[in-house]
């Protein structure tokens, strides 16, 4: 788990953010859920690579700004400024964007309204719409993943033991046919309700958000290089999901990850993290500015804050 995380306060909203590597190498955003989404382990592998790595908190996950069950306070747009004001505050002009599941939206939409930032782009487990009637072309939710969310009890959220029995049941669950270590999974479980606000919320609440309008149309006009894993045995996002980012977005590259469902087990970490350095080779992410709009606002070696300006 990252010993380096820091609060800001980004479009009014309170932000975990932790960020590893060398202050001089391109800089990797990766947007999932919480910092957890990401392994520490493909994390630092990246690191290795010479990467700079950024996590962060989205809203109503781990530690950053939680709001009522079932009324988040946000859009997915916001989401979207949330991850520019994230670059900001790391004093980051410009980066590699690497969005997971749901954080995979949030990086489709970054790269087509601010495709300044984004120098190239990868997508894991995501696809080309938003919660709701999944278009006809693609596949939706496995029968399994369904009956999980509709009809699967609530755990009583105030008992950390029933929160986290529930996290490594929808993990289960979300690994399909793929492999699935239970002693990891509840290890991942318990630190995740060790350091959320309300884990209800955490697992609930973007789909109670606006999500705006549609974007599938346009990815056409994604001009960031692509890069598109996606496990074969996803049941939340099958692959024709990932099949049609990759068809869909200019000269995107599909990597398929065998045994893998819709999370990262350990075995694919290792490959993950290689295709993710190649990726990023060759086009320079930023490096923390030290004039201009993103100038003064370094991570490490300052202060704590609780803001940025």
């Amino acid at each position: 788990m990252p010993g380096n995380e820091r609060t800001f306060m980004i479009n009014g909203a309170a932000s975990c953010v932790a960020v590893q590597g060398g202050a001089g190498d391109p800089a990797v955003l990766l947007v999932g859920s919480s910092i957890l989404s990401w392994p520490d382990e493909l994390c630092e592998r990246l690191v290795a690579g010479g990467r700079r790595v950024i996590r962060y908190d989205v809203r109503d996950t781990g530690r950053s700004e939680s709001y009522p069950p079932g009324e988040p306070g946000y859009s997915l747009a916001d989401l979207v400024d949330d991850a520019v004001g994230v670059l900001d505050a790391t004093a980051t002009e410009r980066a590699h964007v690497a969005g997971m599941s749901t954080g995979g939206w949030i990086a489709q939409l970054l790269a087509l309204s601010h495709p300044e930032r984004v120098a190239t782009l990868t997508l894991i487990a995501s696809r080309p719409n938003t919660p709701g009637p999944v278009d006809d072309d693609l596949p939706g939710h496995h029968d399994a993943v369904m009956e999980a969310i509709m009809n699967a009890p609530a755990p009583d959220w105030s008992d950390e033991r029933a929160a986290v029995d529930h996290l490594v049941l929808q993990a289960r669950t979300f690994a399909g046919a793929g492999a699935f270590d239970e002693s990891s999974a509840r290890a991942h479980a318990e630190a995740e309700v060790a350091r959320t606000t309300d884990v209800q919320c955490a697992t609930t609440n973007i789909a109670f958000a606006d999500h705006g309008p549609r974007w599938r149309e346009r990815l056409g006009e994604i001009t960031a290089p692509t890069l598109v894993l996606h496990g074969e045995d996803d049941p939340f996002f099958p692959i024709g999901n990932g099949e049609a980012l990759a068809a869909e977005i200019p000269d995107a590259r599909l990597v398929r990850l065998g045994r893998v469902g819709h999370r990262l087990p350990a075995h694919a970490i290792p490959i993950v993290a290689k295709e993710l350095i190649a990726h990023t080779a060759g086009c320079p992410g930023n490096r923390r500015t030290t004039t201009g709009p993103y100038a003064d606002r370094s991570f490490s070696g300052c202060p704590p804050r609780t803001g940025w300006r």
